[in-house]
C-alpha cells in the first residue's frame, strides 16, 4: 500500500509544550461510518491521523533505505555529518552489531543513549540514538508496508514509527471484527521469523501496539519476546509477561478505556505523549524485561510530581497542602509507580532526599527487593537506626527504603537533625496502617519542608474509620490530604490487570443456636469453632478438594523449573485456631499416608504476637517479628513447627533473635516459587505479600472492609491463561461483609465485575457449546478429515471456548457429576484440535498461506490437562509388566500422545522405545533415557552430514542452546555452523544461497530442539 504525502499536506506543530502524558479525556471520533472498512484503508486513515499531529511519512520499503535514513536523522540530533567510513564503522560495530540482541539494544534506548562513535582521525564523539532529557529534539517518521527478505520467510509489516530512524515503535493492524490477539500472534511470528533480519535494526522496537479498529493494546517487546521464546522452547506458562494476558489498554486520566484506533492515535501517540513514554515511562529491570508503565500509574506519577513544583512555588512545603494520597487498588502495580515517582522526584532540584517508608521488616525486604529489581542500587535499604542516620547524611544516597519503625526511632535519637530542614519527600507504602497516626505527629513536628504521599489500595473513609484515635488523622485525607488518583478494583478487572474472585461458602458444622446468638458471640463462638470436631471435616475438606482447587495435578513452567499447579493461604481467627489446624493436618496426612499411600501436601504455619480481636476487623491486626511476646505454650508449638519445616527443607531456622525473621523471608520464598503448598497464617501474608502463584484462600476467620479485600487480593494477580481467577473458599458466611466491601471499594455495582457469575450460567452456557459441537462437529466427521478451511475455523473458535468454560468450570466442586463430555471423547476433540493447529502454525520449509491470522488457539488450555512423557512411561511399565494387552495399551499410548500439544513430535520416538523395551529389565526410566541419547545423536549427526556442518562447532552449539532453552538466531552464530565460506549473499550449491541455507537450518534446528529440549534437559 502507497500513502500519498506532499510538502502542502505535511502539519508542523505551532508549540511544543510539556504537557501531560495521559489525556484528560478521549478524543470524539468522526461520525460513524457504516461501509465496510478493509484493513489497508484502516492503515490509510491511521497514517493520516499521524499526519496530522506532525510526523513525517516516508515510503520506505527496503533495508538500504531505512539506513539511508537512520544515518540522515542521527546527524540530524547530533548537528554532526559523519563520513562515510565513519559511519559504516558506527553503524556496524554500534547501531547494528551483529552479536547484539533485543534486550542489548533495549539496554543502549534506555540506558545508554549515547555511545562512543570513533572518528577517522582516531577520536571519538560522543553521539546519541535518541534525546532523552529533551525530548522534542527527536524526529518521528511513520513507514509502512516495510519488507524483509533476510530472515527465515520473508514478511511485510504494516505500520512503524521511527525514532532518530531506528524503529521503536510497530503497530500490526486486523480488520474490523477480527481478534487482535491474532495481531499479537503475528508479530510473534514476525519475532521468529525476521525482526532480527536485516541488520536487525527491528529489534530496536520498545513497544508495539494491536488494533483492529474498534481495539487497541500496546505492550512492551519484553511480552513479544518472552511470549516467542515460550512458544520455542514450550515453556508457555512462566511467572512474567509472557502472554497476550500482559498487554494494556490505554485510558485517559479518569480511566475510560480508548480503544478506537483513531481516538489511540490522537492521545497515546501524541508526539509528546508518545515520548514521554519511551524515555520516560519504560523501566528496564536488571532481569532484561522492559516494563511500559499503564496510565494510570502515569497519571499518579505525574500529579505527585506536580504537587512538589506547585507546594514549593507556593511555599507550601510541610503542609497538608504538599501530600495527598494514590488510590490504586491492590495488585495494580503500585511498587513500579512507586519506584518511579521515587526515581524521577530525586531528579528535581527542589528535592533533596526520597523516602520509602513502609511499615514492616519484611515489606521493607520485598520492596527492596522488588526496587533492586527494576535498577540495581537505585535505592538503599537499611538495618538499623544507625545505618538510616548515614543514610540520611550520605549525599549519596537519594532514595532510601526504611520502616516506620526505623524513622520514629530516628526521630526520637535526633533532635534538631539537619535533614529535617531539607525538602524531602516521603512515599508512604499501604498508608492506612495503625501505627501511622503517632509517626504522622513525628513527622509534621519534625520534618519542616516535607512532601508527605500515600499509597493504598484499600483507603480508609468515614464509613470504614476506628472508632479510636486521634480524631484528626481517623481518615486517609485526613492524614495525606488530597485524594490524587483513583484506580479502583474495579477498574483493574475490568481491564485484566488482576483477576476476579470466585467465592464459594462450605458450612461444614451448624453451631448451636445457643453459640450462634449474638450476645454470646466471641469468646464462646470462638471456642466453638476452633474445635476440633470443626476443624476436622474442614482440613478433610482442605486435603479432598485441594488438587481441584488449585490445579495440583497440572503443570507449568515457573522461572525455569517445573512446577504442578498454583498454592495458597489459609487464613485463621487465632494463634490458638492456627494450631489446631496445623496439628489436624499433620495428623490427617499421616493416616492419609499410612492407609492410602497419599503424598501429603507441604504445610508450613507461621504467626507472632499481636495485638487482635477474634471479632470482625476492619484492620488485619499487625503482627511483629518479635516472638518473645508469645505465651509459652505458642513458642514452644512455633519451635516445633519450625522444625517440621526444617526437616521438609533441609533448613536451619530457629526462634533466637533475628532467627524468626529469616524463617519470614524463607517461608516468603517459598511460597512464590511454588515450593509450599499451603501457609498457616493469622494475620502474616495477608497485607503486603504478592505471590503470583497463589490462586486460593482457604478463610476461617471473621473479615470485613479493607481487611477482608487486601486477603482476597493475595490470590488474584496474573500468570498465565489457566488462572483465570482467585479462589475464596469460606468457613464462614462473608458474604454481605464481601458485599460491602466491594461497594466501599469499587461502587455498588462492583459484585457483577469482581465476582465470578454463578455455575448455572457456566454450566448452561457448557453445554449449549458441547450441543453445538456434537452436532456440527461428530467425532466421526472430524475422523474423515475433510472439514474445509472455513469449517476447521469454526471448529477451533468453538472448542477454545469449550476449553475456556472447562478451565473455569473444574474448581467447581459439582462439575466433575455435571461434565456431559466423556474423558475419551474430550482427548479426540484435542486431537484433531491439535492436527489443524499444527498443520496450520508449525513452522515449514516452505512458503504458504496462513489461514489463522483470525484464529486463536488455546493451546495453553490444553496443555495443563494433557499427558507428559511420565505418564507414557507408566503405560509403557504397566504393558511390561503385563497389565494390559499390546494392542490396548498402544491403544491408549496413542491417543494420550495424539491429544497431547507436547508428545505429538515424539510419537515415533515413543513407539520405537515400546517396541524395544525390554520385558525383564525393570529400569524403564534408564532404559528411555538410553533411548533419547541415542536417537538425538544419531538425529543430530544426520543434519550435519546433510546440511555439510562444521561437527564439533554444532555439537557445541546444540548444548549451548539446550542450556538455554532456546536456538540462537541473533547474529552469525548460525552461519558459522555452515562449513561453505564466502560473502552471505554469493550462490552456493544447487543455486542456493547462503542466506537461504541459513534459513532452512534455523528452522530444521527449532524442529530438532522442540522434538528433544524437554525430554533430555
Amino acid at each position: 500500500m502507497t500513502i500519498k504525502t506532499s510538502h502542502a499536506t505535511k502539519i508542523s506543530p505551532i508549540l511544543l509544550t510539556q504537557e501531560h502524558t495521559v489525556a484528560t479525556e478521549a478524543p470524539v471520533t468522526e461520525e460513524h461510518e457504516l461501509t465496510y472498512q478493509t484493513e489497508a484503508q484502516l492503515e490509510a486513515a491511521f497514517i493520516q491521523t499521524l499526519q496530522s499531529q506532525a510526523y513525517d511519512y516516508l515510503p520506505i520499503r527496503k533495508a538500504d533505505d531505512l539506513k539511508a535514513n537512520l544515518r540522515t536523522q542521527l546527524e540530524k540530533l547530533n548537528n554532526y555529518t559523519l563520513t562515510n567510513t565513519e559511519w559504516e564503522r558506527f553503524y556496524n560495530t554500534v547501531v547494528a552489531n551483529p552479536t547484539a540482541t533485543h534486550t542489548d539494544k533495549t539496554q543502549i534506548i534506555q540506558h545508554e543513549p549515547t555511545q562512543i562513535c570513533l572518528l577517522d582521525d582516531g577520536t571519538v564523539k560522543n553521539f546519541k540514538l535518541i534525546d532523552r532529557r529533551n525530548i522534542h529534539n527527536n524526529s518521528l517518521q511513520i513507514i509502512n508496508q516495510y519488507a524483509t527478505s533476510g530472515g527465515a520467510t520473508s514478511n511485510r509489516y504494516d505500520v512503524t514509527i521511527l525514532v532518530n530512524g531506528l524503529p521503536m515503535v510497530h503497530l500490526e493492524l486486523k480488520r474490523r471484527g477480527v481478534e487482535i490477539q491474532e495481531a499479537f500472534n503475528q508479530i510473534s511470528r514476525y519475532q521468529r521469523d525476521s525482526f532480527w533480519a536485516d541488520s536487525g535494526l527491528y529489534d530496536y522496537i520498545q513497544i508495539f501496539v494491536i488494533s483492529n479498529g474498534t481495539r487497541t493494546k500496546y505492550y512492551s517487546n519484553t511480552v513479544r519476546y518472552k511470549h516467542v521464546d515460550a512458544q520455542r522452547t514450550q515453556r508457555r506458562r512462566q511467572a512474567s509477561a509472557d502472554s497476550f494476558e500482559f498487554t494494556s489498554w490505554w485510558a485517559t486520566v479518569d480511566n475510560k478505556r480508548i480503544s478506537d484506533l483513531t481516538a489511540f492515535a490522537k492521545t497515546f501517540f501524541a508526539r509528546h505523549t508518545l515520548l514521554n513514554i519511551i524515555t520516560r515511562y519504560c523501566v528496564f529491570t536488571v532481569d532484561k524485561d522492559l516494563m511500559v508503565m499503564r496510565p494510570y500509574q502515569i497519571v499518579a506519577t505525574e500529579r505527585i510530581l506536580r504537587k512538589i513544583l506547585i507546594a514549593t512555588n507556593y511555599k507550601k512545603q510541610g503542609t497538608i497542602d504538599a501530600g495527598g494520597y494514590i488510590w490504586h487498588t491492590t495488585g495494580s502495580g503500585k511498587t513500579l509507580t512507586s519506584f518511579k515517582t521515587a526515581q524521577l522526584a530525586k531528579d528535581l532540584d527542589t528535592v533533596h532526599k526520597v523516602l520509602f517508608v513502609v511499615d514492616r521488616k519484611d515489606l521493607d525486604y520485598q520492596t527492596m527487593k522488588e526496587y533492586d529489581a527494576f535498577q540495581r542500587g537505585a535505592a538503599n535499604s537499611n538495618t538499623s537506626t544507625k545505618v538510616l542516620t548515614q543514610q540520611l547524611e550520605n549525599p549519596h544516597a537519594e532514595i532510601i527504603i526504611t520502616t516506620i519503625q526505623k524513622l520514629d526511632h530516628f526521630i526520637k535519637q535526633n533532635p534538631g537533625h539537619p535533614i529535617y530542614s531539607e525538602p524531602v519527600v516521603l512515599i508512604f507504602d499501604e498508608c492506612h496502617r495503625s501505627q501511622f497516626g503517632d509517626m504522622h505527629k513525628a513527622i509534621t513536628r519534625n520534618f519542616k519542608k516535607y512532601f508527605m504521599f500515600g499509597f493504598t489500595g484499600t483507603p480508609i473513609f468515614d464509613a470504614n474509620a476506628r472508632s479510636n484515635g486521634d480524631i484528626k488523622l481517623r481518615t486517609t485525607q485526613d492524614a495525606f490530604g488530597e485524594k490524587l488518583h483513583t484506580y479502583t478494583i474495579v477498574d483493574a478487572i475490568q481491564d485484566k490487570n488482576v483477576l476476579p474472585f470466585r467465592v464459594e461458602y462450605n458450612n461444614t458444622v451448624k453451631l448451636a443456636d445457643s453459640v450462634q446468638d449474638a450476645d454470646v458471640y466471641g469468646i464462646k463462638a470462638e471456642e466453638a469453632l476452633r474445635s476440633p470436631e470443626r476443624i476436622k471435616p474442614i482440613v478433610r475438606y482442605i486435603l479432598d478438594h485441594y488438587d481441584q482447587k488449585t490445579k495440583r495435578n497440572e503443570t507449568y513452567t515457573l522461572k525455569e523449573r517445573r512446577v504442578s499447579g498454583f498454592n495458597s493461604i489459609l487464613a485463621t481467627a487465632s494463634i490458638d485456631a492456627a494450631k489446631v489446624y496445623y496439628n489436624t493436618f499433620k495428623t490427617e496426612q499421616e493416616l492419609r499416608k499410612e492407609t492410602d499411600g497419599l503424598e501429603p501436601l507441604k504445610v508450613a504455619v507461621i504467626f507472632s504476637a499481636a495485638p487482635h480481636s477474634e471479632e470482625a476487623s476492619d484492620f488485619l491486626a499487625e503482627e511483629s517479628l518479635d516472638t518473645y511476646d508469645l505465651d509459652a505454650n505458642s513458642f514452644a508449638f512455633l519451635e516445633d513447627a519450625i522444625t517440621d519445616y526444617n526437616e521438609l527443607f533441609g533448613t536451619n531456622w530457629d526462634l533466637s533473635k533475628g532467627g524468626f525473621e529469616k524463617y519470614y523471608k524463607d517461608v516468603s520464598k517459598k511460597m512464590k516459587k511454588r515450593e509450599l503448598d499451603l501457609l498457616i497464617v493469622v494475620n502474616m501474608f495477608l497485607t503486603g505479600f504478592d505471590s503470583k502463584t497463589i490462586n486460593t484462600l482457604w478463610v476461617d476467620k471473621n473479615m470485613q472492609s479493607h481487611g477482608l479485600l487486601q486477603a482476597f487480593s493475595r490470590t488474584n494477580r496474573i500468570l498465565n491463561s489457566v488462572k483465570t481467577y482467585g479462589n475464596i473458599v469460606c468457613f464462614r458466611n462473608l458474604e454481605t461483609e464481601t458485599d460491602e466491601a466491594l461497594a466501599l471499594f469499587g461502587n455498588k455495582e462492583a459484585r457483577a465485575t469482581v465476582l465470578l457469575k454463578p455455575y448455572t450460567e457456566y454450566l448452561e452456557n457448557y453445554r449449549a457449546k458441547l450441543d453445538q459441537l456434537t452436532q456440527d462437529f461428530s467425532l466421526a466427521r472430524l475422523s474423515i478429515g475433510e472439514l474445509g478451511e472455513q469449517a476447521q475455523k469454526d471448529f477451533v473458535r468453538l472448542f477454545g471456548e469449550i476449553l475456556k468454560l472447562r478451565n473455569i468450570l473444574s474448581a467447581f466442586d459439582e462439575f466433575e457429576s455435571d461434565d456431559t463430555l466423556a474423558p475419551r471423547d474430550a482427548q479426540d476433540y484435542q486431537s484433531h484440535y491439535l492436527d489443524i493447529y499444527r498443520d496450520m502454525r508449525e513452522p515449514s520449509e516452505h512458503e504458504r498461506a496462513d489461514i489463522t491470522e483470525d484464529l486463536i488457539f488455546e493451546i495453553e488450555l490444553i496443555k495443563q490437562v494433557s499427558v507428559g512423557v511420565d505418564h507414557i512411561l507408566m503405560l509403557v511399565d504397566k504393558y511390561r509388566q503385563g497389565q494390559g494387552t499390546d494392542e490396548k495399551v498402544r491403544a491408549e499410548i496413542t491417543r494420550a500422545v495424539d491429544s497431547s500439544p507436547t508428545l505429538h513430535n515424539k510419537k515415533d520416538l515413543i513407539v520405537d522405545f515400546l517396541d524395544k523395551v525390554s520385558l525383564e529389565k525393570d529400569d524403564v526410566r534408564g532404559e528411555w533415557r538410553k533411548h533419547i541419547e541415542e536417537q538425538s545423536s544419531a538425529e543430530l549427526e544426520k543434519i550435519i552430514e546433510e546440511e555439510k556442518l562444521k561437527p564439533e562447532l554444532t555439537r557445541e552449539f546444540i548444548e549451548d542452546s539446550f542450556a538455554s532453552g532456546q536456538i540462537p538466531i541473533h547474529g552469525e552464530r548460525v552461519g558459522k555452523l555452515l562449513q561453505t565460506t564466502g560473502s552471505r549473499f554469493s550462490t552456493q550449491r544447487n543455486g542456493e544461497s547462503r542466506s537461504q541455507r541459513k534459513k532452512r537450518l534455523i528452522i530444521r534446528l527449532q524442529k530438532f530442539q522442540n522434538r528433544f529440549f524437554d525430554l533430555i534437559s
